[in-house]
């Protein structure tokens, strides 16, 4: 047997880790010896740790209790990093895995990249290869970073696979096997059918913009929080609106005083867990955002999406699905919303492999590479 430890510390994470976790367990079923049977485990680095955030996506996913949990918390990424390296050494040191997997692009995906590469043990990232060539974001840093030292690199979309080419990855290393967040969209949605979301909101079917941001380049300036609130009171006249608020962003509201001044028709809310917020995301006229994960939902589930960011790591949904890039222009972000809402949608298809069996092929390539 083979142990193989997976790496979540933000939320996204937990979305990413969740059907792998299936893979492996269905891979062992399928096994006539134990000795080909695969160990996974799972180590939280605990770095979101607000309860909100992480507790409630384990009990959703149909995660297991971490095996592994380092209770980081915040702090600045230097500090996050640095703690996470220290701490995570540990457990490498005494569980001696064959490889360790990590996902996404947080400070956790690079931090156990490099503990784990500098005690020579093989990693996998997966979403590797994603790149929006804005180096002002700690994230874009994490995956450049990530990608050079990782052994497999799984690609979810095709600019993936191009970018890695032109850094010079080699060949052997890098896998297009699809999208492993359409894998836990496809396994929640029937269980989302059954949310209560829209009507303890006061929400009807594709009359209400669904919101997030969280971003520093959109809510850490004051000028671009005073132009938020700004656009989304305007909005709040043409539509219901609901914003499940990060508390980051709240925090900087309340900093400056804004909260008060955002109108009352306006739904503010806690963190929302997954099953309600893939129901939110269904169900909504058009989703406003800076996240990246939200670009993919939205795009496979056929609803508009309006991105406040300057580029995009995953253009895929730009080319050929609902996502609409608008740059860090929220005047811009209102425009195109209003032509939304006045029937001016963007026709999207799903991307290749984004079929809801990714976690399948990662796990078949990893037992082909580790036995």
């Amino acid at each position: 047997m083979k142990k193989i430890i997976s790496v979540v510390g933000a939320r996204p994470n937990f979305m990413k880790v969740a059907p792998l976790h299936r893979a492996f367990e269905k891979y062992n079923k399928q096994q006539s010896a134990s000795s080909l049977m695969i160990d996974h485990r799972i180590c939280h680095t605990g770095q979101h740790y607000d309860e909100k955030m992480s507790k409630i996506f384990f009990e959703e996913l149909e995660l297991p209790q971490p095996d592994f949990y380092l209770g980081i918390g915040s702090g600045s990424h230097a500090e996050q990093t640095g703690k996470i390296m220290i701490e995570f050494e540990k457990i490498l040191i005494q569980q001696q895995p064959s490889m360790v997997v990590v996902v996404g692009d947080v400070n956790s995906t690079i931090a156990c990249s490099l503990t784990a590469s500098k005690l020579n043990i093989p990693v996998a990232h997966v979403e590797a290869g994603l790149r929006s060539f804005d180096r002002q974001m700690p994230e874009e840093i994490n995956r450049l970073l990530t990608d050079s030292i990782a052994d497999f690199l799984f690609v979810s979309e095709p600019s993936g696979l191009g970018n890695l080419k032109n850094e010079g990855v080699p060949e052997e290393k890098v896998f297009f096997v699809g999208n492993v967040m359409i894998d836990s969209l496809l396994h929640h949605l029937t269980m989302a059918e059954e949310s209560q979301i829209l009507k303890k909101l006061n929400l009807l079917p594709n009359e209400y913009i669904l919101v997030t941001m969280h971003r520093p380049s959109n809510v850490d300036s004051d000028e671009q929080l005073s132009l938020l609130v700004r656009m989304l009171n305007s909005l709040s006249e043409k539509r219901d609106i609901v914003f499940p608020i990060h508390p980051r962003t709240l925090k900087n509201l309340e900093r400056n005083q804004l909260d008060s001044k955002l109108n009352e028709k306006i739904i503010l809310t806690d963190p929302i867990g997954y099953i309600d917020f893939l129901w939110l995301t269904r169900n909504a006229e058009v989703v406003l955002t800076d996240s990246g994960g939200i670009q993919e939902e939205s795009t496979f589930l056929g609803i508009q999406c309006v991105t406040v960011r300057s580029s995009t790591e995953r253009p895929v949904t730009v080319e050929i699905g609902t996502n609409h890039l608008v740059g860090d222009d929220f005047d811009e972000a209102e425009k195109v919303v209003a032509d939304i809402i006045h029937g001016k949608k963007k026709k999207g298809d799903i991307p290749k492999l984004w079929d809801g069996k990714t976690s399948n092929r990662i796990v078949d390539i990893i037992a082909k590479n580790i036995f």
